[in-house]
Order: structure tokens, then sequence, then C-alpha cells
């Protein structure tokens, strides 16, 4: 009989938060097995939601205020400050060295994510990671020595060009203009000024956490892959990626790069913001690696007797570097069966590793709207339903299948 569950699902990108996922799985759950012991385990990849998680986890604290959002207009924001609740870490997360609470979290999707920008209004080679540099600029007011930054969820292809300018460093065409925002115009970009960079960044840890299968130039560029899902035609695709190829060779020029921002593991994360970053000095790590080591997943999973994870939707995309790909691998070094719910189903979602079984939630063809609106109840109806039928299959004498 199962009767311990573990539910570690991501968050529906611009519907539910992970924790919200959590919740609705569980309820799913507790409708078939009503005294099922279920742990909680919502996970971030860096995108929404990462910040807030991080600090809860750690006993920290959220810092509220306004920056420069996609658009270029103010928005409310926050990075977050953690606490010292954290794991020892492996070295290269958020647990190590001098500990957490001397660390601080900026979550690119917070003041720059695809959210923000209203579906009519999307156009990836105008947005801007400006505001990601003023809440580093922030971070580092507060003194702290490391800054952890989540790439995921966003709306921008600038390749951190933003962040850049917010940080100090003048992006100048050829006639020594400083350069407009937005990734359309990198193509025009002919040197860097980084006399202006802030002096404390040499002073400080800055760690990206990003998606390693995700890089900057070539055919899988972040423009190619990605640029569509934020409103880029085909034309701006090409657009974009030249202008990424130019930013990538004037960043290693004028700066002192020492990896290459041009396919380097990363450089693609958040439009590219991975690139801009690892220009300045930052160290581009998986992100599973940095944000999962003070959950103590591994040993959370082995108790369980059945797996549960979820993702928006479940395609050829999930083992690159997605939530249920990971826990799906590490489910099974510990030998626990996996049960995946997506959105929606695509092509390949049924060679993602390690997961042993995955349904769609929705019981009909419906609209996106109203998909995005009714997620949680849809969640939790195809878990009961999934449940249902794992639970009848497990009790049929051996045999009778057809």
């Amino acid at each position: 009989m199962l009767t311990r569950f573990a539910v570690a699902p991501s968050g529906f990108k611009e519907s539910l938060s992970a924790q919200a996922a959590a919740d609705a799985i569980a309820a799913g759950v507790r409708r078939v097995v009503p005294d099922a012991e279920v742990d909680l385990i919502p996970l971030v990849d860096g995108g929404e939601g990462t910040a807030r998680a991080l600090a809860s986890a750690t006993g920290g604290r959220l810092v509220a205020l306004p920056a420069t959002g996609p658009l270029g207009e103010p928005v409310g924001t926050h990075f977050a400050l953690l606490g010292t609740g954290s794991g020892s870490g492996s070295g290269s997360g958020i647990g190590s060295g001098s500990g957490s609470a001397d660390t601080a979290v900026v979550e690119m999707a917070a003041v720059a994510g695809l959210s923000l920008v209203p579906h009519g209004l999307r156009d990836p080679g105008a947005t801007t990671t400006y505001g990601v540099g003023e809440l580093i600029r922030a971070a580092l007011d507060t003194g702290v020595r490391r800054i952890l930054v989540g790439c995921g969820d966003s709306g921008t292809s600038d390749g951190g060009a933003g962040a850049l300018q917010a940080l100090g460093a003048r992006l100048l065409d050829e006639d020594s203009f400083e350069l407009p925002h937005g990734g359309r115009e990198l193509t025009r970009l002919h040197h860097i000024d980084p006399k202006g960079l802030d002096s404390r960044l040499a002073h400080t840890e800055l760690l990206v956490a990003c998606n390693p299968y995700n890089v900057l130039c070539g055919e899988r560029g972040v423009a190619r892959v990605f640029g569509p899902q934020k409103g880029a035609t085909p034309a701006q695709v090409e657009e974009l990626s030249a202008g990424l190829e130019n930013w990538a060779y004037v960043l290693t020029r004028d700066l002192p790069v020492t990896c290459d921002l041009y396919g380097g593991p990363g450089t693609g994360a958040s439009g590219g913001l991975g690139a801009g970053l690892a220009a300045l000095g930052a160290r581009l790590l998986p992100r599973f690696e940095v944000l999962l080591d003070h959950l103590d997943l591994d040993a959370r999973l082995a108790r369980a007797d059945l797996v549960l994870t979820a993702e928006g939707a479940l395609d050829h995309q999930t083992p690159r570097g997605k939530v249920p790909a990971e826990v799906a691998r590490r489910a099974k070094l510990n030998g626990r069966p996996v049960l995946a719910l997506a959105g929606t189903l695509g092509e390949g979602a049924h060679t993602v590793p390690g997961v042993d079984a995955f349904t769609g939630i929705l019981p009909a063809p419906m609209a996106l709207a109203e998909a995005l609106v009714r997620a949680s109840e849809l969640l939790t109806d195809a878990t009961e339903r999934a449940l249902r039928m794992i639970l009848l299959g497990a009790g049929l004498p051996r045999g009778a299948g057809v």
C-alpha cells in the first residue's frame, strides 16, 4: 500500500508557483489516501519564486524595493537576504564558505521576467535586464559578500547588457554614444567602457544559478531556442542572434574575460544574462547544484513510496535541465518510482529518463486562458485520477493484465 508520498514539482509558468503546485498535488493524493504522509518539496529552478523560497528555507527575509522592469518602467520587486538555516552545501552552493547570512539572492524573473511583459507588448528586442543590475547594486549596499543570481523565466534577450549598464559599464556605438536598452541594439555595439563599474563587484563573490544547457550563440543559441517564446518573429530571432554574437565578441575583447562566452555552459541563461555576468567574473553553476543542496532532497525522496513531480510541459526539453528530470534522476538513485504530471504533453514526453508514468492534467480540450485560471483544480483532479489508476493496478492479481 502506498502511504508515503514525496511531492516535488516545479511551478507552472504564468499560472502556479511551485508551492501552489505542490499543494494542489497533495490535495489530490489525500482524496485517494486520506491518511497519507505527504512530504511537500516545492522546487525552484532559479526562476519565479526562487528568492522567496530560499529566504523561507533558510530563515532569511525578502527586501522589497522598486527597480526598472523589462519594459523600462518601474516595478515593485525584491531580493532575498538568506538566513543561517541552509545546509553545509557541497562547496559550490549557497551554503558553502562563510555562511548564508552573508548571501543575497537576486531573482532575475522578479524584475525582468516574462510574466512582467503583457502579451501584447512582448518584444525581446526591446526588453532590458537593467533592473537586475539595480538589484545587484542594492544587494551590494547591504554589505553581503556573496550574491546568487537565479536565472529562469526571463522576458529578455539582451545578453545582460542592461544589467552591466546599471552596474556602471558604458556600452557605446561607433560614435561613442550610449546604446539604448534592448537586445536589438547590440548589433551596433562598438566598445565597452568598464571604468564606471561598481568597484564592490571585485570583492564580492557572484554566482549564477543557471541551466548549463543554455548557450549564448550558435544553432542552439538562446535567441533561436527561446526568442519565439518571448514574442520574436523569425526575422527578429536572426537580429537578436547577430546582436548576441557581437555582444560576446566585444565583451571578450574589452573585458578580462576568461571563459567561452559564445558557447560555454549557461552563457545563454535568461536571454544571455549568464554571459554578461560571466564577463564580470561571475561563476556560472548548474542551478540544481546551487539551489537544492539545502533541501536534503535525496533523503526525502528515498523515504517515499511514490515520488510525484510536475511542470507546465513535459517534452523533449525536459531532460535539458528541467525540474522533473532532476527529480526523476535523484529518485532513481534510491530506486523510487516516479509519476510526472504536466499541463501539456509534447514530443518526447515518453523519453524522460527516470519517469515511470506520466499524464496530462487537462480532462478535455480547453482554451489556454481557462487552463491557466483553473490550473490548481486541474492538477488536483489529475493527481486523483492517476493515483486511483496506480492503486487499481497495484491491486490486480499477477497475470490479470491484458
